[in-house]
């Protein structure tokens, strides 16, 4: 019998560090609300930013590829093929995006971890942003190419590393467009100069972008203007789209390239058909009601004017992460906020450095006026917590 008196010790250092992380069922509800043991509350932990997952239009899609093509794609696209939806959502992708070509994804984390594995190699030198999301610092680990690590407040120190470098294959630069956990834009037009300026390909993950961002809501690349400098723009379904599945939005040749190379998407079975419909739906809905983001734009720049001087960092969007610090200390801010009816993440470590622990508010464009009055009073009562 194996002996697992270890994990049992390194769990119990988490509890005492207040870094356990309770296990709970969520019932999601319509209109941004969800049920947390037995208690009707507002979800302000949900990445689906723009309400669409209950949007019965996306629902009723979803429902008929069901009727149509059952559960289950049953294999890999490489090796069944895909299925009409499939074709469908690529197509839908390609013509929101206004790129050549498009390759679907189980998932953003596969999206991310696939494409760059496949493209960076072992000869090249990336360059990956310290506040990336894992799947990012994943797939460049994986790539076994020369791996440097940046900030983007501090660019200088990225400009005089890309200038050492020249003597390696490829130059990669890899970074979020939304830093998921700050909530802040990554400066693209400046990243866009310095790989231009040293013959670097520049990868975005859009994963917080697309939907919210731009004046088409093709995300943070479509908001400062860079579209066609980004070498290869990689996007989630499972956030503002409000479904599951990542993409890559790309040239031909770099599609080809993903599906013959990309081993999340090689060895993954696809995505069930009803999931590609109710995708497709959700990007024709994101296309045709420009309302949606611009109300949650209008909730979101309201609560961080409330909040000022709480703010961990310069936000610019739906994500609105509140400096706390210590992990027990927000716990109990997250527990009094459930118990006055919000849902709110308590980010600590690992997820963020130690000493930055924050509550992560999303906001979403179910909220009203009202809520957001009532959160900030909320957060005018914290001060003896």
């Amino acid at each position: 019998m194996v002996d697992w008196d270890w994990l049992a010790a390194d769990l119990q250092r988490l509890r005492d560090e207040g870094l356990w992380r309770d296990v709970r069922t969520v019932k999601s509800l319509p209109d941004g609300w969800c049920e947390v043991d037995g208690r009707r509350v507002r979800n302000l932990s949900s990445n689906d930013y723009l309400n669409l997952a209950h949007d019965p239009r996306v629902i009723a899609a979803a429902k008929e590829a069901l009727d149509d093509a059952g559960v289950g794609a049953g294999a890999s696209a490489l090796v069944s093929g895909r299925s009409p939806w499939h074709e469908r959502l690529e197509s839908a992708i390609c013509d929101f995006e206004g790129t050549e070509a498009a390759v679907l994804f189980p998932s953003g984390y596969a999206a991310n971890v696939g494409t760059i594995s496949a493209l960076v190699s072992d000869q090249d030198v990336v360059f990956c942003d310290r506040l990336n999301h894992a799947s990012l610092v994943d797939g460049c680990r994986m790539s076994r190419a020369s791996m440097r690590v940046y900030r983007h407040d501090r660019l200088e120190i990225l400009e005089r590393e890309l200038g050492k470098s020249s003597g390696e294959f490829r130059r990669w630069i890899v970074t979020d467009a939304v830093f998921s956990m700050d909530g802040d834009l990554a400066p693209l037009v400046e990243l866009c100069d310095l790989a231009e300026k040293f013959d670097a390909q520049l990868i975005v993950d859009e994963a917080h972008g697309t939907g919210v961002f731009g004046a088409n809501g093709r995300g943070v690349c479509e908001h400062f203007g860079v579209e066609d400098r980004v070498a290869v723009r990689i996007g989630t379904l499972s956030k503002a789209v409000g479904t599951l599945g990542g993409f890559v939005a790309c040239s031909a040749t770099v599609r080809d390239w993903l599906w013959h190379s990309a081993r999340t998407q090689v060895f993954s079975t696809a995505l069930p058909p009803a999931v590609c419909a109710a995708a497709t739906k959700s990007i024709e809905l994101i296309r045709d009601e420009p309302q949606r983001r611009q109300h949650l734009q209008r909730l979101s720049e309201d609560l961080r004017e409330r909040l000022a001087g709480r703010l961990l960092s310069e936000s610019d969007g739906p994500i609105v992460p509140i400096r706390v610090e210590q992990p027990e200390t927000t716990q109990r801010m997250a527990a009094r906020l459930l118990e006055a009816g919000f849902l709110v993440g308590a980010i600590r470590p690992p997820t963020v450095p130690h000493g930055t622990s924050r509550l992560r508010i999303c906001m979403t464009a179910a909220c009203e006026d009202g809520e957001v009055a009532c959160l900030a009073e909320l957060f005018s009562s914290f001060s003896a917590c």
